[in-house]
């Protein structure tokens, strides 16, 4: 099978070293020559994945034809703020039954999109779906065990790529709630955000267990509200990947909370950083989206607060405790 990754990052080199070690054919488009060159003629990406060495069978290159030739799955694997942009400059050159997976965790600040909502606006006749689940890269390129969930509509389709893309260290299961399983990678990584920034304060173990679990109700309220199935909260995209990315030190959204949490400032955290963390403007999409809403999302609104308004973690905390006592469960508003 041929396949083509939009991205060169640790998630895409990860995901094509996976798949390329299965047998595939394996193409990454990427934006610098030094990236190309150092994965065609090395068999390294050292700027994303430094040690690890790549098959033959994983190609990169600059031109986005002949990534595309032949493929018989496009993987979107590029920062969501990018994806319209690249997905723009690719209309025309993809096939309508070619099918199209999300491997990104956010949404677009500026329309509150996820992902395959904008790869639709762009390929309307091609089959969305999504890959999530918890996944650090760097463990899934060093083959270590991981399971994670793929989503399409259409039932054939999915069943079909599972057993193409799953291997004996990357196995996957398949979801017809597209919508879900995008929902809750976007949204824990906002919640990890926070978990960081609780851990940063030395607030303890209970705390950050509490977070955990308040965070999965806030991001069930919100997909419930949107049409996501319940289900998909307690699976791999849902509660598997917030415990990862919560407590992970992997992950990079905990890291940008812990060293907000410990006093830096969010450019300082960001300057120093070399890839995207996705909550830092996923949040900007939720805030955006709470503005306009009934739904309660405290901890979100939090993470803002402290990451563009200037509030100190201290205090957001005190409003967060604060709240008026109520019932753990309340009926969740439908669609």
């Amino acid at each position: 099978m041929k396949i083509a990754i939009l991205g060169a990052g640790s998630w895409a080199t990860a995901l094509g070293k996976v798949w390329a070690e299965k047998g595939h054919e394996v193409r990454l488009l990427a934006r610098r020559s030094t990236v190309v060159q150092a994965i065609n003629s090395r068999r390294v990406n050292p700027d994303y994945l430094p040690g690890i060495t790549l098959p033959a069978s994983l190609k990169a290159s600059l031109d986005p034809e002949e990534v595309l030739k032949g493929a018989e799955a496009v993987v979107w694997a590029v920062p969501a703020q990018a994806l319209r942009e690249v997905a723009q400059g690719l209309q025309g050159s993809i096939s309508p039954e070619k099918p199209l997976i999300s491997a990104i965790k956010g949404m677009e600040i500026t329309t509150l999109k996820t992902p395959t909502e904008i790869l639709r606006e762009f390929f309307p006749e091609n089959p969305c779906g999504v890959l999530s689940g918890p996944s650090f890269a760097w463990e899934v390129a060093q083959g270590l065990p991981t399971a994670v969930v793929l989503a399409f509509e259409e039932e054939f389709l999915a069943r079909g790529l599972q057993e193409k893309l799953s291997s004996p260290v990357f196995r996957l299961y398949r979801s017809r709630d597209v919508r879900g399983v995008e929902l809750c990678g976007a949204i824990k990584n906002v919640i990890a955000i926070a978990a960081g920034i609780s851990d940063g304060l030395e607030l303890g173990l209970n705390a950050r267990a509490a977070l955990i679990t308040r965070g999965l109700a806030e991001t069930m309220r919100l997909g419930l509200s949107l049409g996501a199935e319940p289900l998909t909260f307690s699976g791999l995209a849902g509660l598997g990947d917030l415990v990862l990315t919560c407590t992970g030190k992997l992950s990079r959204n905990y890291r940008v909370g812990y060293r907000v949490g410990q006093g830096e400032s969010l450019p300082e955290v960001l300057h120093s950083l070399k890839q995207v963390a996705e909550g830092v403007y996923t949040v900007k999409a939720l805030y955006r989206f709470v503005q306009g809403s009934k739904l309660e999302l405290p901890i979100s609104q939090g993470v803002y607060q402290v990451l563009y308004q200037g509030e100190p973690p201290q205090e957001v905390l005190k409003r967060l405790l604060s709240r008026p006592l109520k019932a753990e469960f309340e009926p969740p508003p439908r669609p």
